[in-house]
This record gives C-alpha cells, sequence and structure tokens, in this order.
C-alpha cells in the first residue's frame, strides 16, 4: 500500500503513489524518470545523488520519497534554462572539471547550493563545501577550477552561452 506525495520537481507539479520505504533516488529515477541523478555508493558517502530540497543539497539515497512530500526539488535536469546551461554546468565543460561524468551533477548540484550561500568563495571554501563528494576520475583540480570560473561569471552576470562564446574566441 502506498502514501501519496505531492513535489514540486524542477518547477513542476508531480503527484504520485509510493510505496513508504521508497529512497527519494529511487523515486526521481524510476518514477519521475529523471535519470541525472545517479546512485553511486547507496552508504551517502559519494554524493553523485545530491539534489536541492527547498534549497538544501542533499544526498536523496538518505530521504524517503514521503519525507519530500510537499518540497521543491532541483534535479540536475532542472538547471539549465531551455539550450542555455546553467554557469556550473558550462564551467564544468569549459574547465573539463569531468571525465566519465558520473559523480559530476551531484558536484554541480552541491556547488550550486555552496555558490548560493557564498558567492565568491575562496580555494579552502570550495574543498569544504564539497567534501561530501567524490569522484574517482578527474583528481579534483578542474572541479575547483569549474567551481571559481562559475564563480566568476555568475558574479559577473554573464550569461553560460555568453561565457561560452568568450571563452573560444
Amino acid at each position: 500500500m502506498g502514501e501519496r506525495v505531492t513535489m514540486t520537481i524542477n518547477g513542476m507539479s508531480h503527484e504520485d503513489e509510493v510505496e513508504p520505504r521508497t529512497l527519494l533516488v529511487h523515486h526521481l529515477r524510476e518514477t519521475v524518470g529523471l535519470t541525472g541523478t545517479h546512485v553511486g555508493c547507496d552508504t551517502s558517502q559519494c554524493g553523485a545523488c545530491t539534489v536541492l530540497l527547498d534549497g538544501d543539497a542533499v544526498k536523496s539515497c538518505t530521504v524517503l520519497a514521503v519525507q519530500a512530500d510537499g518540497a521543491a526539488i532541483t534535479t540536475i535536469e532542472g538547471m539549465a534554462r531551455g539550450d542555455e546551461l546553467h554557469p556550473l554546468q558550462q564551467a564544468f565543460w569549459d574547465e573539463h572539471g569531468l571525465q566519465c561524468g558520473y559523480c559530476t551533477p551531484g558536484f554541480i548540484m552541491t556547488a550550486a547550493k555552496l555558490l548560493s550561500d557564498n558567492p565568491n568563495p575562496t580555494d579552502d571554501e570550495i574543498k569544504i563545501g564539497l567534501e561530501g563528494n567524490l569522484c574517482r576520475c578527474t583528481g579534483y583540480v578542474n572541479i575547483l577550477k569549474a567551481v571559481r570560473t562559475a564563480s566568476r561569471r555568475m558574479l559577473s552576470g554573464s550569461t553560460a552561452a555568453s561565457a561560452s562564446a568568450r571563452s573560444s574566441e
């Protein structure tokens, strides 16, 4: 027997029946069809499943879908505006902040929360802000560069498209 939950996911209302034990990550992937949120470890260690829940970065493998009833959720799919990537997404692309890309959605969502709280973080503040996310490929240097680049672009008000165009000139 399921429970009825209503969530606003990436700006759209979703009402579904879920089993009480269903994790938010599985609800997002299997019921809603948003597969950009990844299941990396199932133990909350890697951060690949990070989403914004009412503006806070949470590991969706540690939240039951019923706990998110009434919440506003943003996933990696909700970051872009149409064809224009969010400055964080564009910066990860421009700065080669990914290799296999599996951890990237979680890093971007965590960085989004970090930059909303601290628009101009130091390298140490970025490292602390991202400490709950693991990458097995990149060595983190370009991830830090991507967050710094996104911060600069967001502070200057440049859009992802115009920043990308400038970087290719």
